[in-house]
């Protein structure tokens, strides 16, 4: 896909944010997660990632049930993430809902 289009979809996507994804992101943006920056629904490559941290290159990725179906894509998704020198935090929604403090902690692990 193009950039332009790849950015308009990014655009699209962060006005159509799932309930879990706004909750995670009002933890994460503005560094408000120990100051680190992260940014949401950003291309990268042919993908766009749910979030993203460039400093130290973490991906986190909020799935919902439909995942349950593509796990070949979402292999092939974090194996070229990966290729680029990032690491791919993959957490169910419903994780997410009901171990929200866990999460974090997982997150924050992996971040320092």
């Amino acid at each position: 896909m193009s950039g332009k289009i790849m950015l308009h979809r990014a655009r699209t996507l962060r006005r159509a944010q799932t309930e879990q994804e706004q909750q995670l992101w009002q933890c994460l943006r503005a560094k408000r997660f120990a100051n680190f920056k992260f940014k949401r629904q950003y291309p990268l490559g042919n993908y766009i990632v749910d979030f993203i941290c460039f400093k130290p290159r973490i991906i986190i990725e909020l799935d919902g049930s439909q995942h349950t179906d593509s796990k070949d894509y979402d292999a092939e998704r974090d194996a070229w993430f990966s290729s680029q020198g990032f690491r791919v935090l993959r957490i169910w929604n419903n994780q997410w809902m009901l171990e929200r403090n866990d999460v974090l902690q997982m997150i924050w692990n992996e971040l320092n």
